[in-house]
């Protein structure tokens, strides 16, 4: 197949071992993973995000809240962890076992996965998303909560998705 071919062209004979298959099936689910993450977090920053800034602040938190709650389904869950699990796993191949490999670009696309989408979403986006949850729409202080969340969110979302989207490209350019 093409992506037996593009990896099995980087290794070398010697660096053997479990590894090719391993990476063959890999190195295209974070590909894929993280592109999908990128177009989730793209179109929270430049549909939902702006949407909801236009609406009054009760309704654009309780509608923010009930997306937070949706999200967290099997589907979601699959690539969001997914991803990050197998992108540390192709980094880790390609530090330890990367010879004849596209060690550059497999170590990028797992440290910008891991790192720029999973690590930033749970460091800024979640607590964010909990102090979002934990405050009342409609009564005092929410309105102080929901312009925080709203710009300080929305900037971290930016930053996960750019960073998703040059793990998906990096993982690309590993699969040639």
């Amino acid at each position: 197949s093409f992506l037996e071919t593009s990896l099995s062209a980087h290794r070398s004979p010697e660096s053997g071992g479990m590894t090719g298959p391993l990476l063959d099936a890999l190195v295209p689910f974070a590909a894929l993973g993280s592109a999908v993450l990128a177009g989730i977090y793209f179109i929270f920053s430049v549909s939902v995000m702006p949407a909801l800034a236009k609406r009054p602040e009760a309704e654009a938190m309780a509608a923010m809240r009930e997306i937070n709650k949706t999200i967290q389904n099997p589907a979601f869950f699959a690539v969001f962890f997914g991803t990050p699990v197998a992108s540390a796993i192709v980094a880790g191949i390609a530090l330890f076992d990367g010879r004849g490999l596209p060690v550059a670009h497999l170590v990028a696309g797992g440290g910008l996965a891991l790192i720029g989408g999973f690590l930033v979403t749970l460091v800024f986006n979640v607590p964010l998303n909990n102090a979002l949850e934990a405050s009342e729409p409609g009564t005092k202080g929410a309105a102080e909560v929901w312009k925080r969340y709203l710009a300080v969110w929305t900037v971290w979302n930016h930053i996960r998705a750019v960073a998703s989207l040059a793990a998906a490209a990096a993982f690309l350019m590993a699969l040639g």
